[in-house]
Parts: C-alpha cells; structure tokens; sequence
C-alpha cells in the first residue's frame, strides 16, 4: 500500500498552504543564527542526521550568492 505524497502548497487551506513558506523562513533564520553564533545547525538529510558548521553555513551561502 503506496500512498501519493501531496505538497503542502497545493492545500486548499491557506493556512496550510502557507506553512511550507513559514518553515523555509525558519530554516533560513537557523542558518543566519547558527551564523551568528559560530555554531552548527544539525539537519536529517537521506535519513542521517547531519552536523553541518558555521563555517560550511558560511561557504554555502557564498555559492549560493555567486551563481
């Protein structure tokens, strides 16, 4: 038994449609503290939780800004 993943964003309930964009605010303000702080943000990706320093968060946002 498969059952059909819907995106969020796609609710016909605002609220619910909203949140998707609330967490990506979140996510973004962790970041941005983690940076502030020089402390790490600990994340699941592909079922492992991984530990990903200030100094990476750093590097990141750098690539991201430059393409």
């Amino acid at each position: 038994m498969s059952a059909k993943i819907k995106d969020i964003r796609d609710s016909a309930d605002p609220d619910i449609a909203g949140s998707y964009y609330a967490m990506q605010r979140a996510g973004q303000a962790a970041i941005d503290l983690a940076i502030q702080t020089n402390t790490a943000i600990v994340i699941m990706l592909d079922g492992k939780v991984q530990r990903i320093p200030a100094a990476e968060l750093i590097k990141q946002r750098q690539a991201k800004a430059s393409s």
